[in-house]
Parts: structure tokens; C-alpha cells; sequence
């Protein structure tokens, strides 16, 4: 193929939630195009009218802008090759398919529901499971092979409802070149007739992405190994309808496997272990089913795509985080390997980590605030960042900011008493008491002064500083929980650090 501009495309059907899998191959896609300075397209394959869901393509389009990874073309942005919906395409599918007819590389098949039927169930006893409209059985059938040239044209002068089907060819090994897997090739005998032209007209995918990629201008296509047993079929359509030379270099992507490895990961995997596979949450609109989301988990997007980056590539440096120019810098599809690569939730969970401990604090803070509005807190930006910046380090989700820092921003509700009381000594109850009083009039409220007066006290009354710190992250906090605890009251402030020493006594001694 000439050298031309790269233009890659990510043409998914609007039919649901968007799987994680999913966005790897519009992450692969969009490195590839940003890395040869090349065209990224989104497609919308929409021709199979029964599965189209509604909001499916918004839903779309929101994940990709969540993942920072945007379109040169789409159907909101338009561009040269528009319109970038199949289904606003349709009229020009059936010239295509009216070529193959009359070049003797497809053919028109009248069959009815009922005799498809017949005809499988029938198939079915001599020991064959699943049937297919392949060229053993296309001899048998009610098609423009086995009619006379009058009876076909009788047939469509009258509208009698048909499909063209592809005629493929007896023996034929059809190879091609694949970019991850090398060398790939097919005996065109296991491969049936598929339907290229449905009967209300729409085309199926095998038509459709041939010729859109074609007229698209197309000259590499990723997509997921489960399509490789169609490459025949394309193959066949590209050398069919002259545009060989011009077709696409192709990568079949590896699957996206269980955590055991034992077959590619669902949704229905998610539900039953606890974790997203969709990039944000779903809703089907039939069921009112709602489907968690790597978004509302609380994963930041440059983790999610960082993730999914090392499913099944990397760079060979050993390096894994890597920010998006860096992926695209770096990223080669002759790295990405050839077998599924196991989808595990806790690292996951660790790249999320890792970036929200190397967000900017106030970032975390924008992020934070459906949390607390939701919760009914009212916080200034700079104290809800000063909190992010004290907890995040214990944080693999933005939402767990709130279940490690809650305690900043409203008083305890119950209190970890149990852990106090078996030691509690007149003693103790003394030191607090001097000093609550004591810090009233402390000038310098920082965690550093905080301790050394705490310590100072501590020695003065003949107490262990390490026996007392534990009340008094209980007082705070309401449990064995948080940072530093004098970084905790240099944070609460004065005032209500010693309203916190006294509500904390009067739960102790209840």
C-alpha cells in the first residue's frame, strides 16, 4: 500500500455499556494516529436496527471525552467523510452489494424465516450442530445460484424480501499479514456465505466496514481477535470489489481475560467479583439495570488509560506509569503481545494509587466536591485540598478521600471508647483536662509546637506521651484512624481541637 496518511477508526455499535476492552482499542487506535501525526475516526456502526439502543451513542462519545481520548472526526464533529453514522449511509451499501452480484461474487437468497429454519434443524440431524448457509447448502436453498435468471428477476420486480449473501469460493487459502500475529491465513471452506445485504436493506457489519473503510480512506485497523474469523470474509470483499491495494494494514487485538484467565472478562464477571468493566456507569434504559463504572468508582481518567495501556503491551523498559504523551511517544503495536492478558482488579486499584497520590491537591479537591455536597458539608477549596494533600497517600479511589478525612470536616459520631477505657486513669483524665486549658492559650497552633507542649505536659504530670496520643487521636478522629495526630488538631484549629477534647471526655467517662 502507498504511503498516505495514517487514519485509523474505532467504529463500535450503540448498543450498551462501553467494556473496558473497548477502550483499549480506542486507546491503541488514538497512540497509533497521535504518534504518526495521523486522523482518528469515530464510526458509528449502527445498521443492525434491533440492537440499537438509545443514549448508547452519547454514552459513547462521553467516555472517549471522560478518557481524553477524542476524535478528528465523528458523527457530533463531522469532517470530510461524513456522515460517520451506517445507518444515515445507507443508501450507498446496496450499489456495493449489487457489484458483487453481478460480478458472480454474491448472490441474492430468497429464503424465508421458516425455510432457514428447516433447513438448520434438518442439518442438525446428520450430526452437524450448528448449520450454516455455507456452499454445501447454498446448492439447496432458494437463491439466485439455483433459480433461473426469469424467476430471479420476477422475484425482485415483485419485492419478494431477499439477502445478498457473499458466494465464497470453494478451497481458497486467503492470507494476510497481520501486525501483532505475523502471518494469518484461512481455508475459505470453513467459512460460510454471509449476509452482506440484509433484507430491510441495511448492510452487515462484513459490508459495511469494508466498504466505509474504504470510502473512509482507512489504513490500519485494530480491532479484538474475536473478529479474526471474518478476516476471510473482508479479504475476499476488498480483492472482490477492486480496492486490494487499498486496503487496510490490520492488528487483531489480544482479549481481555478473567482474572484467572480462563476466558474473556464480562460484565456479568464484574457483578459476581465486585468491580467495573465498563468505563462509566450504564443504565440500560429497557431494564433500568444500572452498571458501575471505572468513572464513578472514583478512577481518574489518566489512571484508567494508563491501565489499560499495559493490558497486554509495554514498553519492554519495565517502566508501568506512563502519562498520555508519554504513551504516545512510546507506544509500538509490534509490542503488543499475541495472548489475553488477565484483567486484575488490585493493580488496577494500584495505577489509581499512583496517580491520585501525584494529583495537585486542589485537583482532588474539585473532584471531592459531589462527595460533599452529597454528604451536606460545607468546606472552603483550601481546606478540602489541604485534607486531600494529608490522606491521599491512603487512597486508591478520589471518594476514599472522604472515608480517610471525614473526621476533618464534621465531628465523630461514636467514638472507639473500648480501646480507652480499661486504661483510663484519674491520672489521664487530669492531663486532658489541663491540657484542653492549656491549649487555649497556645499562640503557635502548629502540629510541631502542638507536640513538644503535649510531651512537656506529659512529663510534667509523670505520664508516658505514648500511652496519651491514643485518646487523643480518639477524641479527634473518633478512632485508630488518620494521619499525624497533632497534624490532625494543627489542621481541626484551635477552637475546636479543645471542643473535641471535651466532648471526647465526656464519651470516656459515660
Amino acid at each position: 500500500m502507498s504511503q498516505k496518511k495514517v487514519r485509523v477508526r474505532f467504529a463500535p455499535s450503540p448498543t450498551g455499556g462501553l467494556h473496558l476492552g473497548g477502550v483499549r482499542t480506542v486507546l491503541f487506535n488514538y497512540l497509533f494516529a497521535r504518534q504518526h501525526q495521523g486522523e482518528f475516526v469515530l464510526r458509528i456502526e449502527d445498521t443492525d436496527q434491533t440492537r440499537f439502543v438509545p443514549g448508547a451513542e452519547e454514552y459513547i462519545v462521553e467516555c472517549l471525552r471522560w478518557c481524553g481520548l477524542e476524535p478528528d472526526e465523528s458523527p457530533e464533529k463531522g469532517g470530510p467523510y461524513a456522515p460517520y453514522r451506517q445507518s444515515e449511509r445507507k443508501p450507498l451499501y446496496r450499489q456495493y452489494a449489487e457489484t458483487l452480484v453481478a460480478t458472480g461474487h454474491a448472490y441474492y437468497a430468497f429464503d424465508t424465516p421458516e425455510e432457514l429454519e428447516a433447513m438448520r434443524e434438518a442439518e442438525k440431524t446428520k450430526g452437524n450442530h450448528s448449520p450454516q448457509y455455507n456452499q454445501q447448502i447454498r446448492t439447496g436453498m432458494r437463491n439466485s445460484l439455483t433459480l433461473d435468471a426469469a424467476t430471479v428477476k420476477e422475484l425482485l420486480d415483485k419485492g419478494t424480501p431477499h439477502v445478498v449473501r457473499i458466494k465464497m469460493p470453494d478451497n481458497e487459502t486467503v492470507s494476510f499479514t497481520d501486525m501483532i500475529r505475523g502471518e494469518v491465513s484461512f481455508q475459505t471452506s470453513t467459512v460460510d456465505d454471509k449476509v452482506l445485504l440484509k433484507a430491510d436493506g441495511m448492510p452487515t457489519y462484513h459490508l459495511a466496514v469494508v466498504v466505509d473503510d474504504y470510502l473512509m480512506r482507512i489504513t490500519h485497523a485494530f480491532r479484538g481477535e474475536e473478529w479474526l474469523p471474518s478476516s476471510p470474509v473482508h479479504i475476499l470483499l476488498w480483492r472482490y470489489l477492486g480496492w486490494e491495494t487499498e486496503m487496510p494494514q490490520w492488528a487483531h487485538l489480544p482479549l481481555i481475560l478473567k482474572p484467572d484467565g480462563n476466558g474473556k472478562l464480562s460484565k456479568r464477571d464484574g457483578d459476581r467479583l465486585g468491580f467495573p468493566v465498563y468505563a462509566m456507569n450504564w443504565t440500560d434504559p429497557k431494564t433500568g439495570e444500572l452498571t458501575k463504572g471505572f468513572r464513578e468508582n472514583g478512577f481518574l481518567p489518566e489512571a484508567f488509560v494508563n491501565m489499560l495501556a499495559m493490558l497486554g503491551w509495554n514498553d519492554g523498559s519495565g517502566q508501568e506509569i506512563f502519562s498520555l504523551p508519554e504513551l504516545v511517544e512510546k507506544f509500538s503495536i509490534t509490542r503488543v503481545h499475541k495472548g489475553g492478558a488477565k484483567f486484575d482488579y488490585d493493580k488496577a486499584k494500584w495505577f489509581n494509587h499512583e496517580y491520585i497520590v501525584k494529583t495537585p491537591d486542589a485537583e482532588l479537591a474539585a473532584l471531592l466536591e459531589p462527595v460533599l455536597a452529597e454528604k451536606h458539608v460545607i468546606s472552603t477549596p483550601e481546606y478540602t485540598a489541604l485534607v486531600a494533600g494529608l490522606v491521599k497517600e491512603r487512597c486508591h479511589f478520589v471518594n476514599e478521600i472522604w472515608d480517610h478525612g471525614f473526621f476533618f470536616f464534621q465531628r465523630p459520631s461514636t467514638y472507639d471508647v473500648a480501646s480507652v477505657k480499661p486504661k483510663w486513669t484519674p491520672e489521664k483524665q487530669a492531663f486532658f483536662e489541663a491540657w484542653s486549658v492549656m491549649l487555649g492559650s497556645q499562640t503557635e497552633f502548629t502540629a510541631e509546637a502542638l507536640e513538644n507542649g503535649f510531651k512537656q505536659l506529659a512529663a510534667d504530670k509523670g505520664l508516658k506521651p505514648g500511652e496519651l496520643q491514643l485518646p487523643f487521636r480518639i477524641m479527634l478522629c473518633g478512632g485508630k484512624f488518620g494521619p499525624p495526630v497533632f497534624v490532625i488538631a494543627e489542621t481541626l484549629r484551635q477552637k475546636e481541637t479543645i471542643e473535641r477534647i471535651v466532648l471526647g471526655l465526656a464519651q470516656i467517662n459515660a
